[in-house]
């Protein structure tokens, strides 16, 4: 059986495979990000976490569990996994700087021994020539007046680079100490990632347990569960109905104009220039087009998926679906002309055209935007509807490319 809302697929990862996991990591994965890289990429993760919290918070508002509590905590699973991943990659670039601190401080005492050992035995010898007397002994004993002149040197020499041996000394101490420091600080900095590291275990222990408990509790409803799927095939159906009568309806008016110009019809939408111009725009943005909300997580992904609580049975999404925080405001991922606004019941779809693409947005309890109108790039389209049932916040996003349904992650920006 299939449906129409990709849920994302229940994982039930032990913390001992996790840890595995995370331990057999290749080298190179941390090598490749710098710290600041690892600090953006923690700093975003743990956002994600607290927006998922939050739309934990509202879904557990209503009186019974349901799938859509199971998948945003799916999620947050997940966001924490790769938050643990995160920080092992920090413990592991630390762990490199604080084994080069110790290479570095080696070399260095290696160097003040050797400094020291310098400086002493110039020490000596200029105490065996201490007076002004002993020196110019030491240059009257030279065999001709060359060698005389190069002890002479040899003498001022010494004194300058017994100087610059006791500042190199001083400095060689001074650098060793800030080493040390650095050492020591770096040191705290891995005690403190390594027991943040333990609490975010111990977390995804308690997460999974409860994932758990959640899946057999709703396996126990199995009949409910299958009513709901029926019902987002027939939306799914709807709306795809709805987009198909867009598609043929530009059809027909390319083939009208066709016709009246004295030109053979075609299957293909005619463009105008501008619409060429947007076409190309549209495909040259694939992967850094912006979301179409503020702020939200992925809950369900593009295609054929497994179900998340029931064993056996697939759902297919034409799109992607998009949690986020009650009362948020979706918006458009690219200029265009609006379309279409389509009414269901209980909610809207708003379809954007963008020379040969669509993108549709569905699942709006109220919209903002009428028939015919141009839009601008993170326009807002309207309000993101909420289920009263499962206090539910999620837009559906579509992109078609005539009459083929694309994978709008592989459109969107990764980065949001």
């Amino acid at each position: 059986m299939k449906g129409s809302s990709l849920h994302a697929p229940i994982r039930n990862l032990s913390v001992v495979a996790l840890w595995a996991l995370l331990m057999l990591m290749p080298p190179a994965a941390a090598v490749a990000q710098n710290r600041d890289e690892l600090e953006r990429n923690k700093r975003r993760i743990e956002q994600e976490i607290n927006l998922i919290n939050q739309m934990l918070r509202e879904t557990q508002s209503t009186a019974e569990l349901n799938v859509t509590q199971l998948v945003i905590l799916n999620n947050r699973i997940q966001s924490r996994e790769s938050l643990l991943r995160n920080l092992t990659n920090e413990i592991s670039f630390i762990n490199r700087r604080i084994a080069g601190i110790n290479t570095e401080i080696e070399t260095l005492n290696r160097e003040l021994e050797e400094l020291r050992e310098s400086y002493a035995r110039m020490i000596y010898f200029a105490h065996k020539n201490r007076n002004a007397y002993q020196r110019m002994m030491f240059i009257f004993a030279s065999r001709d007046f060359n060698q005389a002149y190069l002890r002479m040197k040899y003498l001022q020499q010494l004194t300058k680079h017994r100087q610059l041996q006791a500042q190199k000394i001083a400095e060689t101490r001074e650098k060793l100490q800030e080493t040390l420091a650095e050492l020591e600080e770096r040191k705290q900095e891995q005690q403190a990632l390594l027991a943040e590291q333990q609490r975010e275990m111990q977390e995804l222990r308690q997460e999974q347990q409860e994932q758990n408990r959640q899946v057999q509790e709703l396996r126990k409803r199995e009949q409910e569960l299958m009513q709901q799927l029926r019902a987002q095939e027939a939306r799914a159906r709807e709306l795809q109905q709805a987009i198909e009568r867009v598609i043929a309806e530009g059809r027909r008016r390319a083939a009208e104009a066709a016709r009246a110009e004295g030109r053979p019809a075609t299957d293909a939408f005619r463009l105008t220039p501008e619409d060429r111009i947007i076409s190309n725009r549209f495909a040259d943005n694939k992967g850094s087009l912006p979301w179409p909300l503020e702020r939200g997580i992925i809950v369900g992904r593009f295609g054929e998926q497994p179900h998340p609580v029931l064993p056996g049975i697939k759902i297919v999404n034409n799109g992607i679906d998009i949690a986020t925080t009650q009362g948020s405001r979706a918006r458009a991922i690219f200029e265009g002309t609006v379309s279409r606004v389509v009414s269901f019941p209980g909610h809207y779809a708003v379809i954007l055209r963008h020379g040969e693409y669509l993108t549709v947005y569905a699942n709006l309890s109220e919209v903002f935007v009428r028939n015919g109108q141009q839009v601008g790039i993170r326009q807002e389209l309207g309000v993101v509807g909420t289920d009263a049932r499962e206090a539910r916040t999620q837009v559906h996003l579509e992109i078609w490319h005539g009459n083929n349904k694309l994978n709008p992650e592989e459109w969107i920006s990764r980065q949001r």
